[in-house]
């Protein structure tokens, strides 16, 4: 499983970034969004989907494992 950096843009959006593709996009939905509860299956503004195990919302930035989803 890839690494993705996560952090907030001064906008309050969360941007998705993977260093070895080059590819910085925005989140634009989340399966789960607690505090408790956060990842799942997530779509970026350019319409990909990937995975993040779900787990407590983190502190930005921060860095996580992804799955890119299957189409």
């Amino acid at each position: 499983m890839p690494s993705v950096m996560l952090r907030k843009n001064e906008d309050g959006q969360i941007t998705f970034y993977v260093a070895k593709k080059d590819l910085e996009e925005t989140i634009v939905s989340l399966e789960f969004d607690t505090p408790t509860k956060w990842g799942g299956d997530i779509e970026l503004s350019d319409g990909s989907k990937y995975y993040i195990e779900p787990c407590e919302e983190p502190k930005y930035p921060v860095t996580v494992r992804f799955k890119r989803e299957r189409v």
